[in-house]
């Protein structure tokens, strides 16, 4: 069943060790039908290559706000206009708090401030870093703002820690972005 057809789902990768999942995120909603593009910070590609998220979504990846190739330089402006929803998988610290400060220093926080759609963030940290007052209250305004959190999850942490902080598994996302659009229709 392809309940996600026609849904138009970008999909922001943040610098976060998280970010080896977004290949399954993407392929996921894919089996779903929904057209997926993706957008990268430029740190998080020190975790995983444009390339291999290009070649799973099958859309260039966009990561730079000054792409002087594109017929317009400004791509979050047609991304935000053309998305469904805007899923941030992982969403690290540094992302939600320059966030909720409304930062646009590159494509992914411009495309987030520009989306006419809902946005998701899917929080991805260590759990000392999710636990703080500052991200704590990161969160809290963005979720006054609309901004849908999912997550995170407990567990064992790439860092050796175990505790809150995980980013959803790829599944659950898949999951909550089918019941968004089924509760949309």
């Amino acid at each position: 069943m392809l309940s996600l057809q026609g849904k138009h789902i970008v999909l922001g990768v943040t610098a976060g060790i998280a970010a080896y999942k977004s290949p399954e995120i993407v392929r996921r909603l894919q089996d779903h039908g929904a057209d997926v593009r993706v957008v990268m910070t430029p740190r998080s590609e020190e975790f995983i290559t444009p390339l291999t998220l290009q070649s799973i979504s099958r859309n260039v990846v966009e990561d730079d706000i000054f792409d002087r190739s594109l017929p317009d330089s400004l791509g979050h402006l047609g991304l935000g206009s053309w998305a469904d929803l805007v899923v941030v998988a992982p969403a690290t610290a540094d992302f939600i708090a320059r966030f909720r400060l409304g930062m646009g220093d590159d494509l992914l926080s411009c495309l987030c401030l520009s989306a006419r759609c809902d946005i998701v963030i899917a929080p991805a940290m260590n759990q000392q870093m999710y636990a703080s007052a500052a991200t704590q209250s990161n969160l809290e305004i963005l979720q006054k703002r609309n901004v849908l959190i999912w997550g995170p999850d407990s567990g064992y942490q790439a860092c050796g820690d175990i505790g809150k902080g995980r980013m959803l598994n790829p599944n659950i996302l898949e999951q909550k972005v089918i019941e968004y659009f089924s509760k949309k229709v």
